[in-house]
């Protein structure tokens, strides 16, 4: 299974791994420049928590079909990163690929879920029928630490459309989402704008971080980290905040 470290396909790995037991099944995690680190250290750490065997695929580099952040990057990337988790899978000795899409997942802006029945990736809680809430429901029951885990995606959300990727633009995306985090704002999202950094929150979290020494001590580190300006967005955190992103 491709495993992102996420509250769905933690909950897929786990139910997989109690009903098919260890040697039936493998979790896939990609290590890409479009990951953020964390996210693969956290994956490494709940496979093993949960008696998974893990493996870290590695792509180094930004491909040549991604580097100018297409409109269908989210298809080209789906395609090409489970196209290379199928091949190798294959030479684990293992015949079918699953992913973590849920059946909520058919009423968002998904243009990844095309490549995913393009290549016949099978998607267990979708055909299942099961909602984000009722995952987290049962993931709350199995006592899965990702059971109230916000939703991320890959750092090229963050970027506008035709606009092009620099690595070192990535780090300072994770960069700065990372210490929003480590000041307890989990649902963040920093979008960038050249040199500007535009901040989503989830709207819960607007009392936490419209405080003024707060909003001081973000102003301060994120341009420490590489940004001229830093704004908050007044909207909040909103799925598509550059058209299609998450």
């Amino acid at each position: 299974m491709a495993y992102s470290g996420g509250v769905d396909s933690t909950f897929l790995m786990a139910v997989a791994r109690e009903v098919l037991g260890k040697e039936n099944l493998i979790a896939l995690t990609i290590s890409s420049p479009y990951i953020p680190r964390w996210e693969v250290i956290e994956s490494l750490n709940i496979a093993r928590a949960l008696d998974v065997n893990h493996f870290v695929v590695m792509e180094s580099k930004i491909s040549r079909e991604m580097i100018n952040n297409p409109e269908n990057r989210c298809y080209l990337c789906k395609k090409r990163l489970f196209s290379f988790l199928q091949n190798y899978a294959r030479k684990k000795g293992f015949l079918i690929l699953t992913d973590g899409t849920n059946a909520d997942d058919e009423d968002d802006f998904r243009p990844g879920l095309k490549a995913l029945e393009e290549l016949k990736i099978k998607s267990p809680l979708r055909e299942a029928g099961l909602t984000k809430e009722e995952i987290r429901k049962f993931s709350k029951k199995l006592k899965l630490v990702t059971w109230n885990k916000p939703a991320y995606a890959c750092l090229l959300t963050r970027i506008p459309y035709g606009e092009k990727i620099r690595e070192e633009n990535l780090q300072l995306i994770e960069s700065s989402e990372r210490f929003l985090m480590k000041l307890g704002i989990k649902a963040i999202r920093v979008r960038t704008h050249e040199k500007l950094a535009r901040i989503e929150v989830d709207k819960r979290d607007f009392k936490k971080i419209l405080n003024l020494d707060l909003l001081k001590q973000i102003d301060k580190e994120l341009k420490r980290l590489g940004f001229k300006y830093v704004t908050l967005d007044c909207g909040g955190y909103h799925s598509g905040g550059y058209v299609g992103g998450s």
